[in-house]
């Protein structure tokens, strides 16, 4: 088989594999917390965010901006982890695969 022709059926079959670990990473979850616990928020690593929890004891109207401040830090540490996991996942399929010109 040409060189071309190997490097293409390498590249169809790294494609499936990316396709199966992007439907994998969907699935998995990271969770993280703010103020103590009192913010609790569960991302996806495809990139999303599945759900945000508040403790009613953290909801104190005259104090909103802190709460803000809690849901911010703990969705930005939650989508955090859900990158590295993917990155790592994406980066297990890739290893050692390169083309002139690409990285």
């Amino acid at each position: 088989m040409s060189g071309i022709g190997k490097l293409m059926k390498h590249a169809a079959r790294m494609q499936q594999q990316m396709e199966q670990i992007q439907g994998e990473i969907a699935k998995r979850t990271v969770e993280a917390t703010s103020g103590g616990g009192a913010v609790k928020v569960v991302a996806r690593c495809d990139g999303s965010l599945a759900s945000i929890k508040i403790d009613p004891q953290a909801i104190n109207p005259a104090d909103a901006q802190l709460l803000e401040d809690m849901v911010v830090t703990a969705a930005n540490q939650a989508l955090s982890q859900a990158k590295e996991i993917s990155t790592a996942e994406m980066g297990k399929v890739t290893a050692g695969f390169s083309l002139p010109g690409f990285g």
